[in-house]
This record gives C-alpha cells, sequence and structure tokens, in this order.
C-alpha cells in the first residue's frame, strides 16, 4: 500500500494525512515532512528553465499544525537573474503556521575549485535497521525507516533515513523536496534525554547546500547541545550516498516534561 503525507485538495491547498503524525503528539503535525511540501511549492512556482536551485531553507514554525487542511502562499521576496529570495507560507485556520524563506541561486561549473568537504559515510546498505519508534509514537516516525552508523549515544548520532511514503499523493516531486521532507529528524535521533522526562522541540530549521542531493537516503551526521537555561541546538551534516551536501542547525526550547 502506498501511502503518503499530504493530499491535494486545491491548487494552492493540502491536506496533512495520518502518515505526518508527531512524535511529540499524534493529532499534530511532524514538520518534517512540511519543509519537503514547502520546497515543492516553491519549485512549482518558479521556471525550473532559469537555471536556479535552492541552496538555503530557513524555516520558522510559528505555531501547532493539526492533521488538517492549510494552504501554500509562494511569493518572491527578491528576484533576480543569478540569486532570489523566496518565501513559502503554510497556513493553517486562517493563521500562518510555518514561514520559510528560501534562497536560489544560479549553478556555474566551479568543479575545479571545489573541495574542503567532510568524509563520506559509510553507505546505508552497511548497516543494519533501527526502530526509533522505540523511542518515538507518530505515524511519521512509523513511515521512515533508520539505519545507525554506529551505536547511537546521547547527543550524539550518525544515521541513514529513508521513507517509504510519497511527499503529496499522486504527484511526482524532485530529489531535493524528498531529501530535505527528512532533515528534521535529526532532532529525534541523537535525544540527550528521554522524550518521557524532558521537551526539547525546535523552533526552527535552517538547511544550507553545497550541492544537490539526489537519491531516497538522507544521511544525518548530528550533534546536540543543551544549554544551562533552556535552550539547545542541533546540527548536522547532511549527506547523500555520494558525500556531504550541507548543514542543518535547530534551535530547541528545552524544559522539563509535565507530570
Amino acid at each position: 500500500m502506498v501511502i503518503s503525507y499530504f493530499e491535494r485538495t486545491g491548487e494552492h491547498r493540502f491536506r496533512a494525512t495520518e502518515a505526518t503524525g508527531g512524535a511529540w503528539a499524534v493529532d499534530e503535525q511532524h514538520i518534517s515532512p512540511m519543509t519537503g511540501l514547502l520546497v515543492h511549492a516553491v519549485e512549482q512556482a518558479r521556471d525550473p528553465a532559469d537555471g536556479m536551485v535552492v541552496t538555503r531553507i530557513s524555516m520558522d514554525i510559528l505555531g501547532v499544525l493539526k492533521l488538517e487542511e492549510f494552504d501554500v502562499h509562494v511569493e518572491v521576496v527578491r528576484p533576480g537573474r543569478t540569486i532570489e529570495l523566496v518565501e513559502a507560507v503554510a497556513i493553517a485556520r486562517g493563521r500562518p503556521a510555518v514561514r520559510a524563506r528560501m534562497w536560489r541561486m544560479a549553478c556555474p561549473d566551479t568543479s575545479a575549485v571545489a573541495g574542503g568537504q567532510p568524509a563520506a559515510l559509510p553507505g546505508p546498505e552497511t548497516v543494519e535497521p533501527w526502530r526509533l519508534s522505540e523511542l518515538w509514537q507518530g505515524g511519521y516516525i512509523a513511515s521512515v525507516e533508520v539505519r545507525p552508523v554506529g551505536t547511537p549515544q546521547p547527543g550524539r548520532t550518525t544515521a541513514w533515513i529513508s521513507s517509504r511514503a510519497d511527499l503529496i499523493a499522486g504527484e511526482k516531486v524532485s530529489e531535493l523536496a524528498s531529501f530535505v521532507a527528512l532533515v528534521d529528524t535529526a532532532n529525534g535521533i541523537a535525544v540527550r534525554q528521554s522524550p518521557a522526562d524532558w521537551l526539547f522541540p525546535n523552533l526552527d530549521l535552517t538547511i544550507h547546500l553545497h550541492r544537490q542531493p539526489s537519491g531516497p537516503w538522507v544521511g544525518l551526521d548530528t550533534s546536540v547541545v543543551f544549554g544551562v537555561s533552556g535552550q539547545g541546538l542541533t546540527s548536522t551534516v547532511l549527506h547523500d550516498v555520494d558525500g556531504p551536501v550541507g548543514r542543518a542547525e535547530q534551535i530547541l526550547t528545552v524544559r522539563p516534561a509535565k507530570r
């Protein structure tokens, strides 16, 4: 059975399925698939013939999204022929719930000076699956396959992740949209404390890419820091099977779980 994270119900309107069910609350959307959907919306709104690609995604989570219908609005903030800034906003119940700004850039050949990347990870075919659903609840976590590279440690885990769900039912999306739809999972693979005892949801997600990713697997080389006054940071080097493609950062609000 083919499952999907979203169903299109109008030109700019979507319905979240149970496969987006969140890790903190199963009746709320996990924000990871939303990232891919907003990338897809931007790619659809812009002319692919212009030769530009998304290289940075800066997303702020403004409110809770239930498993409901919502609209996506796309606007060009800063037009240009070699760089442009585009904003995509998910609007639910008349209010912005997620706002993402994306830089698109032209792609000249710079292969002669390329370098500086960290080492590639061992491939996903070389490691065994890990049942992340033993740690987290929700339809989204149930939809993904996770394969750790080495033994997961508190605050430090490297893992491959892929999904058996389509991003949008019956709709073809780019490899980039499918890739970034999994990146927000990073905050759940290297937990410092049990989510039964401590809450540490992220308020944002920022992705920088120095290469466009490809393939069904996302490599997450993740470290998590908790500060002394309620803030945390999840930092991840992003990989595809050919090597590193960029970085992701998530700011966390850390607090004890209510008893």
